[in-house]
């Protein structure tokens, strides 16, 4: 398939640029494959599409303050978003802009630290060294600000607005937005109606954000992230009564990962690098919630991979129809 195939045309004023408040109060398409049909409702009325033995799949990566503001000794403005510790952990991966002007050993000037933008990476990324006895960690957590997608224009009121309720592992450089629209008051109830809520850990990079720059799909190559699948919340998914639901598209690539053809998830941690797009067969994942994604990427491949390309462009369709809210803070997606 061609990657213009996953093309669509959005209303800039559909790009949502706050959160729904309370979070629950976005609405909610549901998308019935069986029958290709649709439901139109609100997000906290998602419980009355789940049942007593299902399994909700959260992923609990929290995002870094990765983005970085800095200045080089000219006074020209830099600006860093630090990916990930490189292997040997005296530096970190990082996108760098303006990345083509700054050579090798080029020093940046953060909050009145020194960092050294050094030699370049693949996939335009840079490794960002601190100067000698610094912390890029540090400086991240005194200085970083949450790296939010360039369409969201508006500072946010609070940090956490970021953040899921059940975000505990530090890691990402994105939030997994379909989980933004939980609250406790919410899971709480679902598990009340006998619904488990299970997380795994996948930790969001360059691999979920990144541009496909290839003509044909099958000529992407993802970028690995990171994920972590406890003991205790394989034995959970595995023994489950009713379906699995993933909860984004992050939670559905770890559980593919570490899933077998029996369909029996395995515990672990690694690197994933998978790639779902039309044509794969999904070997766990049940059922999905989603927000609606940016044209021509590897998450509306995924979606699409799911529910077929036709309902869900169809389903995209009635939803700028309907004026719901697209992207990180926008409205969602339930696919049953």
């Amino acid at each position: 398939m061609r990657v213009e195939e996953f093309d669509y045309a959005l209303p800039p004023e559909l790009i949502a640029q706050r959160p729904a408040v309370p979070r629950d109060a976005a609405r909610l398409l549901v998308v019935e494959r069986s029958t290709g049909t649709f439901a139109y409702r609100t997000f906290r009325e998602i419980g009355d599409y789940l049942h007593a033995g299902d399994v909700l799949v959260v992923n609990d990566t929290r995002v870094l303050p990765a983005r970085l503001r800095g200045r080089r000794p000219t006074g020209a403005a830099v600006e860093l978003l630090l990916l990930r510790p490189a292997a040997d952990h005296t530096a970190w991966e990082a996108l760098v802009r303006p990345g083509r002007r700054l050579p090798p050993g080029s020093v940046v000037h953060v909050g009145g630290h020194a960092v050294v933008v050094d030699e370049r990476l693949p996939d335009g990324r840079r490794l960002v060294r601190p100067a000698a006895g610094g912390d890029l960690a540090a400086l991240m957590r005194r200085y970083g600000q949450p790296p939010l997608p360039p369409y969201i224009r508006q500072p946010l009121s609070a940090p956490d607005e970021y953040q899921t309720v059940y975000a505990r592992v530090d890691g990402s450089v994105a939030a997994p937005t379909a989980g933004l629209h939980f609250t406790p008051a919410l899971l709480a109830g679902l598990r009340a109606q006998g619904v488990a809520v299970v997380a795994l850990t996948l930790h969001i990079g360059l691999g979920t954000f990144q541009r496909v720059e290839t003509a044909e799909v099958a000529g992407h190559r993802m970028y690995p992230e990171y994920y972590t699948l406890s003991s205790d919340a394989a034995a959970a998914i595995n023994g489950r009564k009713g379906r699995l639901v993933a909860v984004g598209t992050s939670t559905v690539r770890a559980l593919e990962t570490v899933a077998g053809d029996d369909g029996q998830v395995r515990p672990g941690e690694g690197w994933t690098h998978l790639f779902i797009a039309p044509g794969y067969r999904f070997r766990v994942v049940e059922a999905l919630v989603t927000n609606f994604h940016l044209p021509r990427t590897t998450l509306l491949m995924l979606v699409c991979a799911f529910a077929g390309r036709e309902l869900i462009l169809r389903a995209y369709e009635k939803a700028i129809r309907a004026r719901y809210r697209f992207y990180s803070f926008g409205d969602a997606m339930l696919i049953v």
